[in-house]
């Protein structure tokens, strides 16, 4: 039987994860809370065969370190990362094994993004709901509204400037958009641009438990 153990919770909730992968007769499947550090040591001894890497602690306790990460490779774990702290690792660690999956992974890969602010996130820490938005997000969103004129470039730049000095637990993007000189036309079209735009690290997440589940069948 293949063990596969998924840290998530926040990019992407259990319910929804176990909707493209669940343990079945062939494979059992492990979701864990986000990663910290110390958490692989303890993953190692249920002897996994793959690891993924969604969501992980940034402030709230020491993040999962390159070195667990790599010990975990050594013992031959398959371990892939997306959508937050595993894009970050994965952007970090892609030469020595770890497997990067998504845009969030190819944002930091390529040097687009460079800081663990871009996909930070005040969360519920009993239900794990995110409280703020993470910039990554916002990139994307913002980025695309240019390519559909809803923003100019200078009104993008002038949108992710006030989301970047925003300290992440309050960026949000009414917040944003109020302290933006966008007139109020385009900040309504915009506002509905947002609202049917997709959440990239969720469909971040869901790729990483879909190229899981492709490699196990």
């Amino acid at each position: 039987m293949v063990k596969v153990i998924i840290y998530t919770g926040l990019s992407l909730p259990f319910d929804e994860a176990k909707e493209i992968l669940d343990s079945s007769e062939s494979v059992e499947v492990i979701y864990k809370r986000p990663i910290k550090r110390g958490d692989l040591s303890l993953a190692l001894k249920e002897n996994p065969d793959i690891i993924g890497i969604i969501d992980g602690v940034f402030h709230q306790s020491s993040a999962v370190g390159h070195k667990e990460i790599l010990n975990v490779i050594k013992n031959g774990v398959e371990v892939y990362g997306a959508s937050s702290m595993g894009a970050l690792r994965a952007s970090e660690l892609d030469t020595l094994g770890m497997i990067g999956i998504g845009y969030v992974y190819n944002q930091y890969a390529s040097g687009e993004v460079d800081s663990d602010d871009d996909v930070a996130v005040m969360l519920d820490s009993e239900t794990l709901e995110a409280l703020s938005e993470p910039l990554i997000n916002m990139k994307y969103v913002f980025t695309n509204a240019v390519s559909e004129n809803i923003i100019t470039e200078n009104e993008k730049d002038e949108l992710l400037k006030i989301a970047k000095k925003t300290f992440y637990p309050k960026r949000n993007y009414a917040q944003t958009l109020a302290e933006s000189d966008l007139d109020n036309d385009t900040k309504s079209n915009l506002i509905n641009f947002i609202r049917e735009s997709p959440d990239i690290k969720k469909e971040d997440a869901k790729d990483l438990l879909k190229t899981i589940k492709k490699k196990i069948e």
